[in-house]
């Protein structure tokens, strides 16, 4: 259960329901890698600012469930606005960083990259989409990316816990 914090920014109310730390499985695959299963933990805080500290920390998961290897993190600032409005800046482990804009709205928020960078090592990402949302108290989200010469398509899916 969620408790909400006393400073809570106003601006920050459609995204309430993310503060937390949460943990669970999810699923990657994409024509240019193998398919695997991850474990992924998320973090969203706050300090009475109308943004949202982000971390995620994953791992490749084996056939049975068990830690294989350190996989992607990424962190940023999700940034809360007038009319549920979105602003989230990430950089990635990978070399990569995004500007994505967005909306929130009853259990759901929904971002689109308006941006890339990417360092001269990393792989050519240029454009995703995500769609996060609060079903039966889990958070299920979905990225769609373009990258590698690839048109925008599912790439990664999850369902997390609340821990």
């Amino acid at each position: 259960m969620l408790n909400i914090p006393e400073n809570l920014h106003p601006l920050c109310g459609p995204v309430v329901w993310l503060l937390g730390t949460w943990q669970g499985n999810g699923h990657g695959d994409y024509p240019t890698i193998d398919a695997y299963e991850f474990g992924q933990e998320l973090v969203f805080q706050q300090d009475g600012r109308p943004f949202f500290h982000y971390f995620s920390r994953s791992w490749i998961l084996d056939a049975e469930g068990n830690k294989v290897r350190e996989a992607a993190q990424e962190t940023g600032f999700l940034r809360c606005l007038p009319e549920g409005k979105l602003e989230l800046v990430l950089s990635h482990n990978t070399g990569f960083t995004e500007i994505w804009y967005g909306v929130a709205d009853a259990g759901k928020m929904e971002l689109h990259t308006a941006g890339v960078g990417y360092t001269e090592t990393a792989k050519e990402v240029t454009a995703g989409h995500r769609l996060y949302g609060n079903v039966e108290g889990d958070l299920l989200y979905a990225y769609d990316m373009e990258a590698m010469g690839q048109e925008l398509q599912p790439h990664l899916w999850a369902r997390l816990q609340r821990v």
